[in-house]
């Protein structure tokens, strides 16, 4: 009878054995998607790395842009995404998938879209958007504003704000994030003349000198929560990454820090760093306070 027992008690821990590698193999990563920002980098590499390292679970990152983020967590081609920069940006993007998806948490407040200058051009010539019309600072930007993607929220608005102002005459130059950057970083060099769309947080105002114009027709909105989206069922099936992702809030000047510690060294550096130097952030948002 006790070699009976034993037998059975060896046959159910080795059964148990082989159905927790079963599920081992089993297991699905966690797909989090973002577009080519560098704040929602930033903040989706951070949480992949905690998500493998604390909590033990696989992460696929998928890049795509905007438009194809939206219909992926709302379709459940994608577990989440961190980079919902709501009320107003993200507006029309949310409104056709807000009923197919659920809100884990806000990552940051207080973003902020606007344009920017450098510092070198004076606040006499530019302080305000409505100084576009006027005709010698026409001529030192080439009746240009800089942009970024066709598909960003970012371009819609400025595409609005050149209405709302009438500045008609004047071009939106859209590109790319990089795009942008690289035209800012020429200019900067030579110190000619540019306006720009920008967001915060970004590293790029820790690296140039540069300054918000005033938007007295809040063409370009005003202060955001950007926020975690994940597709419907995913807190079900599970439970502990997303309670870690509702959990994970950063304070902006923190993220814009390990923004530009990224743009300097690497995204991998910067984020280990960031968990380094930020333990008790971590542990909160590990649910360990």
């Amino acid at each position: 009878m006790i070699k009976k027992l034993v037998s059975l008690s060896l046959a159910a821990v080795i059964a148990g054995s082989v159905s927790t590698i079963v599920l081992a193999q089993d297991a699905k990563p966690v797909k989090i998607g973002w577009a080519a920002w560098s704040d929602a980098e930033f903040v989706t590499k951070l949480a992949a790395k905690l998500i493998k390292d604390e909590l033990g679970q696989e992460v696929e990152l998928v890049q795509t842009d905007v438009a194809p983020l939206y219909q992926g967590v709302s379709r459940g081609d994608l577990d989440a995404m961190m980079m919902a920069w709501l009320p107003q940006t993200h507006a029309d993007y949310y409104a056709k998938i807000k009923d197919d998806v659920e809100t884990l948490g806000t990552v940051y407040e207080n973003a902020k879209l606007g344009w920017v200058v450098p510092n070198y051009i004076p606040e006499d010539a530019i302080s305000s958007i409505e100084d576009l019309a006027k005709d010698e600072v026409k001529e030192k930007l080439g009746n240009t504003v800089q942009g970024i993607d066709p598909g960003a929220g970012l371009t819609r608005l400025s595409q609005q704000a050149l209405k709302d102002y009438g500045l008609d005459d004047y071009k939106l130059q859209i590109s790319s994030e990089a795009g942008m950057l690289t035209t800012v970083d020429r200019a900067v060099r030579s110190e000619d003349w540019f306006v720009a769309t920008s967001w915060s947080p970004h590293w790029m105002f820790g690296k140039y000198d540069i300054r918000y114009i005033e938007d007295p027709k809040t063409s370009l909105g005003e202060a955001e929560h950007v926020d975690v989206l994940a597709r419907k069922g995913f807190k079900e099936d599970n439970p502990e990454v997303a309670g870690f992702l509702s959990r994970m809030q950063l304070p902006i000047d923190d993220l814009q820090a390990g923004m530009f510690n990224a743009q300097e060294t690497s995204y991998e550096e910067a984020v280990a760093k960031y968990i380094e130097d930020h333990p008790d952030q971590v542990n909160a948002w590990l649910g360990e306070e």
